[in-house]
This record gives structure tokens, sequence and C-alpha cells, in this order.
């Protein structure tokens, strides 16, 4: 009997790559449900095609025209709503979480909550309430499996293993299109050459995050959650030929790595098939005779200090983290707008982190409206900094 599937983010660079999947696979999977933000001519060719039952939009227009243009009748919403409605459809058996950004938090725990099985790769979802989703996890027993290259690599290099057995988790980052570039002129970089990835095909958050690090950063805290694992025990490494995709250190000296090329269906595929047999997703083969090297080196703090800032979150706890993510994503946000320089992403992320510790509460096992608070406030701060870095007032010590 074929999947259903509820897929949250479909016109985005996840959802693309699991409806090549699923077309590759009809006897497999079948898509029940589908969300997206605004890219509604892709989605009406994607709705027309798999013909889900519930559709939803970000904006009530989209969707109304949507609906007026389709050759058949499916539930329409939209908005915030209209992605809880997928997210739980009440036919599913797994809802891909593939939003970008905490938009994706409310309606991946409404999916747990509906006993749906997750199949992630929205990691704000854990990095903002990696405690909370986890505990929602386990109280409705559902499997939450990793679309994240890096995580699924991990996880499959647990498996057959004891946790007891487990010296720390490696996870690896390609160092982005800055790598080697000169420190002094990382305040000159263009948005243009910020997208530029050498290696991986992504959205353009995520691209710029992979830049300065942030990326790794918020897959850290993830990790931590995801396997029950203290941060002291996960580390990162630059491997800028992205083919060992992470990797887990045992207490014996073995290390244990996934390897593959760099394409998102293979880590989509393991966890839509999870726990049965592995299949063809259109991948071609890794050819290791023709690579000329593997490189692995230590992150450099001065070149990527997001990825310090990271582990400065999960070691405060609580809602630093929910702040961390907040204020890159409104960083992030404006230096795509041109409105700020890249090495100011960080400078930013820096200073609300430091204005929340001052100020805020450092509630240890922070409830859901405490963490949409948190996550409001530091979008708040954020832009009054830009606002005030674009009056030429100085934010940053």
């Amino acid at each position: 009997m074929a999947k259903k599937l509820a897929i949250l983010g479909s016109t985005g660079s996840i959802g693309r790559s699991t409806l090549e999947i699923v077309r590759r696979h009809p006897d497999r999977f079948k898509i029940i449900a589908l969300a997206a933000g605004k890219n509604k001519d892709l989605f009406k060719r994607q709705v027309e095609e798999f013909k889900p039952k519930i559709i939803s939009l970000e904006h009530g227009n989209d969707t109304r025209e949507l609906k007026k243009g389709l050759s058949y009748s499916p539930k329409v919403c939209c908005g915030n709503d209209g992605l809880l409605e997928v997210a739980a459809c009440a036919e599913a058996d797994m809802t891909v979480s593939a939003l970008v950004g905490a938009r994706g938090l409310a309606p991946t725990l409404a999916a747990i909550k509906a006993k749906k099985d997750i199949a992630i790769a929205n990691k704000e979802v854990l990095v903002m309430a990696g405690r909370l989703v986890m505990e929602e996890v386990k109280k409705n027993k559902i499997n939450l499996l990793p679309i994240d290259s890096e995580h699924s690599a991990i996880f499959q290099s647990l498996v057959g293993h004891k946790r007891d057995d487990i010296k720390r988790l490696i996870l690896t980052a390609s160092g982005g299109p800055f790598l080697n570039l000169p420190l002094k002129k990382l305040s000159d970089i263009t948005h243009e050459q910020a997208l530029n990835h050498p290696k991986w095909k992504m959205g353009k958050k995520v691209t710029i995050d992979s830049a300065t690090l942030m990326n790794k950063g918020l897959e850290v805290i993830e990790a931590m959650w995801l396997f029950d694992m203290p941060p002291e025990k996960i580390g990162v490494h630059i491997h800028p030929q992205s083919v060992v995709h992470s990797m887990v250190e045992y207490i014996d000296g073995s290390i244990v790595a996934q390897l593959g090329p760099t394409d998102m269906k293979g880590p989509i595929s393991y966890a839509l098939t999870y726990p049965d047999e592995r299949i063809d997703c259109g991948i071609g083969s890794l050819d290791l005779c023709k690579m000329d090297k593997l490189t692995f080196m230590e992150p450099d703090e001065k070149r990527f200090p997001a990825l310090r800032l990271a582990y400065e979150a999960m070691e405060a706890g609580g809602l630093m983290p929910a702040v961390l993510n907040a204020a890159d994503e409104v960083a992030v946000e404006a230096f795509l707008r041109r409105e700020i320089r890249f090495t100011d992403i960080t400078k930013i992320v820096k200073t609300v982190m430091e204005k929340y510790q001052k100020q805020k509460s450092k509630a240890q096992n922070p409830k859901l409206n405490q963490i949409l608070d948190a996550d409001g406030w530091a979008r708040e701060t954020a832009k009054e900094i830009i606002t005030e870095n674009e009056k030429g007032n100085v934010y940053v010590s």
C-alpha cells in the first residue's frame, strides 16, 4: 500500500526533490496534501499533477485564484491555518516538514500531535523548541526522521550500534564559497557572491547561512536534540569536497561515515522509506576512483564566528537558541535586501543575544508561548539594530 504524504513547502528545494521521488515511485507514495508559500505557478503545476485532497498557499487571494483554474475540487486553505490543516491531514501517514524558518514550528507540532511520522528538513523547529518537540515525539510515539544530509548521515551511521559506544558526532561542512577568501575582504562580499554555493543548490536563506556557517551551528543544535547528545560530544569539520556527509566516532577509535553525491534525494528517500528497504531515487554513483583527495579541517572562528554563537546558545539553553535563530533570520533577510554587509549578519545576532542575556527571562524549560514571545522579541530587536545601522549609529562593540 502506498505511503500517503503531506508536504509543507512543496515548491522549495526539498519539496521539489521529494516530489521527484514520488514521481519515480508512484506505487510507493501518494501525495495527499500540499502547502507552499508564494510560488503559485509552480504550485498549480504540482497540484494538477498529483491532485492532493488538501492544498494551501500563503495568501488567500492566491488560493482563490488557484481554485478557479483547477481541473478538480480539492479542499483549499491559506495562511497559517492552511499549514496546520495540511500538516495534520487525517489521511496522511507522514508529514514532510520542509518549510524554512520559524514558521514551520506550529505546523510540525500539529503533525506530531496528530500522530504523523515526520520527515524533517526544517531545522529551525528543533533549534527553537527542541525539548518541547522531542517530548511530543515521545508522547505520541511517532518517528522523527532527519532529511538534512548531515543528520541523515549520522542517523545511518548509528544503525546497529549502541548509544554507550558513541564518543562523538562529527558534522561536516563545505565551508561555503568564502573558505579561502582573505578575512579583510569578507565585509565586501556581495549578495550574488554569497548565493553562489560551491556544492549544494539550496534556497537563499540556507545558502547565506552556509556561507556564514550559521547553518552548521543550527545543525549542531538540531543534532543535540535529534540524537540526545550533549554539545561537547558534537563537533564540526570543514570538508570542502562534501562527499562525507557526516560521521560518528566510537569509543574504540572507529569512525563510521556516510558518503554520497551532493543530492538531497538520497537523505529524503531514506526518510520516506524508513525502516523498509532503500529505493532507487535517481542519483548517480559516486566514483571514488576519480576523486583527487578528501580533506578535513577545524573551522576558523575568526572566519566563522556564527558557529561559536550557536555553541554559546546551546550552552545558555532555554530560549537562547530561539533568539539566535530569529535574529539570524532577520539579519539574513536584511542582507538579501542589501541593507547590511555580509559581516554584519553575525554581528547583529551577537548583539541581540547579548541584549537578551541582560534583559530577558532565562526559562530553561520554556512553553510554546514563551518560545514564540522570545522569537518575536529577537526579531524586533534585530530590526531596531538594523534601523540604527541605517542611520549611521554604532550598534556593536
